[in-house]
């Protein structure tokens, strides 16, 4: 879920009690890996656009009293196989890899999965671990060990953590949805199997959100509806209900 969309004027105006944990320096964004900032887009690397996250968060902060804050851990690599973040295999996979995806991963500290933890402790020294965002699964399409694999990845993370088995809710994006001519549409089918995997993982309906060309991304648009469902299934989750979007 590392977000190509484009980032456009709407989308820089953004309420200061959304941040985000800056993951890696980036100059061009006057960012310091470790610290904390305003969550204006690019939340992941230093060039990269609108993801899930991004409205995401601001359907939180909308919706939750004014004294909560929310921060996102943004951790993604474009276009991997959930392998990556398999900590005892991922060399495995990453040594097949194209040199642009090696670039990113080296970017990570050539362990995006340890990096991902080194930023989520971080984080914990500030705040609470409240839920998981998962966007991934078209490098995996037809794969149906796919949730298998996310739960390895899912009960370590939260052991790494120091947190209970099964405490933490896991959200899970569907791609591209067959209703927008998805590539790989197929895939939903078994990310809608997760939850038989995962008890506490929640899946989240791509449909409807409109997509770039190549079939395989969502457009801005997209990414800002995709991202809000991600947000108002988390809010249920935390007892607050509003009216769900489209």
């Amino acid at each position: 879920m590392e977000g190509p969309g484009r980032i456009e004027e709407q989308d820089k105006t953004v309420d200061d009690r959304f941040q985000v944990l800056a993951s890696i320096d980036c100059e061009n964004l006057n960012r310091t890996k470790g610290n904390w900032y305003t969550a204006v887009p690019p939340l992941g690397r230093c060039n990269t656009g609108l993801s899930p996250a991004d409205y995401f968060g601001r359907t939180l902060v909308a919706n939750l009293p004014e004294n909560i804050r929310v921060g996102i851990v943004h951790v993604a690599v474009a276009g991997c196989k959930i392998e990556l973040f398999d900590k005892n295999s991922f060399q495995t996979y990453s040594a097949t890899v194209q040199p642009w995806m090696t670039n990113i991963i080296k970017q990570y500290s050539d362990n995006p999965y340890a990096h991902l933890v080194e930023m989520a402790k971080t984080a914990q020294k500030s705040g609470v671990i409240k839920g998981i965002l998962l966007h991934q699964g078209e490098s995996n399409t037809n794969d149906t060990d796919w949730p298998n694999k996310v739960k390895t990845i899912y009960d370590g993370l939260l052991k790494d953590l120091g947190l209970a088995p099964n405490s933490i809710p896991l959200l899970a994006g569907e791609v591209v949805h067959a209703d927008q001519n998805g590539a790989c549409a197929s895939m939903n089918a078994i990310i809608a199997k997760l939850p038989q995997t995962i008890p506490n993982s929640y899946v989240i309906s791509s449909s409807g959100c409109t997509a770039m060309p190549d079939n395989l991304h969502f457009n801005s648009a997209g990414y800002r509806k995709f991202g809000t469902r991600y947000g108002v299934q988390m809010l249920s989750l935390l007892g607050y209900k509003i009216d769900k979007p489209e």
